[in-house]
């Protein structure tokens, strides 16, 4: 099982880590719902202001020639912004088949049976499981042009070197002329950055302390959440914003993994790191499009250009 063995590694490494790509089971996916609209988590409200407010301008730059495509989404999550795409390119008459992709199986059925009954007319295709496997999937469907949404800043959950690392992988999946539209999150104010992962409500802190209740539902541990301490850290010079579980006593925590009993030692202050949220310049977004052998076409910010979204051409 491979979340066993993701999990049994990342807790077995010299610095213990958790994939965070397990936060979204269907208790996260609901937690993480909780996230997007509480006060101090900026990012979801200004890529929302920007499909809500400009679909109609992303629209036009996506359908291009008006010719037959594939829109595909890496991360669809439950769709609430690209929907103002959709429905867009839907009433524009455009020719093409939505393609969510999503490594929880609980949203793609979300997906697959309601997108239909709140867009009459759109065509969706969902996939279950990462990135770049169902890329590889969705492109030897047809011979269309691809559209790739990869929004919400999701490429900042990996450092600069996984992105331009990533960029150059889903650019080899793609044809010249094939275009993805990315959200990064800008530098801003620190206080305001480390505020959007350590809300006053604690919903960021249940949302992390989330992952080891799975360990414990999928894998029969023992974690106590009470025993560790949601830490949040953002450095402005790098741009990173990272987040920590922090063991509060000495402890030992037992899962099970393939049959096997696997006992992980923990000292007390010991972390384990969660998650990145890594934070760009427009210099930083501009760079990484030629490093990855891509064209940037045009840039969509929020009112108060804390968000943009980027649209880049395969050349």
């Amino acid at each position: 099982m491979q979340f066993a063995m993701e999990i049994l590694q990342g807790l077995t490494a010299p610095s213990k880590y958790l994939p965070a790509k397990y936060f979204y089971d269907k208790e996260g996916d609901a937690i993480f719902q909780e996230i997007m609209h509480c006060n101090e988590y900026y990012p979801f409200a200004c890529e929302l202001e920007i499909f809500r407010k400009r679909s109609a301008e992303l629209a036009a730059a996506i359908e291009g020639h008006r010719d037959a495509f594939d829109l595909i989404e890496l991360g669809a999550g439950d769709c609430k912004k690209s929907a103002y795409l959709l429905r867009q390119l839907v009433l524009a008459g455009a020719d093409f088949t939505y393609v969510p992709i999503d490594i929880s199986s609980n949203i793609i059925d979300c997906l697959q049976e309601q997108l239909p009954l709140k867009i009459p007319g759109l065509k969706v295709s969902g996939l279950n499981g990462e990135y770049l496997p169902m890329l590889t999937e969705a492109t030897n469907v047809s011979s269309r042009r691809k559209v790739v949404l990869f929004l919400g800043g999701n490429l900042g959950n990996m450092s600069p070197i996984e992105a331009r690392v990533f960029c150059r992988r889903l650019r080899a999946h793609l044809k010249v002329g094939d275009s993805v539209l990315i959200g990064f999150d800008l530098k801003k104010c620190p206080e305001t950055i480390l505020a959007a992962y350590n809300d006053r409500g604690g919903i960021t802190r249940r949302f992390n302390l989330n992952l080891l209740s799975r360990i414990n539902r999928e894998l029969s541990a023992d974690f106590d959440v009470t025993r560790f301490r949601h830490f949040p850290v953002y450095d402005p010079f790098s741009g990173a914003c990272k987040s920590y579980l922090i063991s509060l006593a000495d402890q030992v925590v037992t899962l099970r993994c393939n049959g096997d009993e696997q006992r992980i030692v923990f000292m007390r202050d010991e972390e384990i790191f969660m998650e990145i949220s890594q934070k760009y310049t427009i210099g930083q977004v501009d760079r990484l499009a030629g490093e990855a052998l891509f064209r940037p076409v045009e840039r969509f910010y929020d009112n108060r250009r804390w968000f943009v979204d980027v649209l880049w051409e395969a050349v």
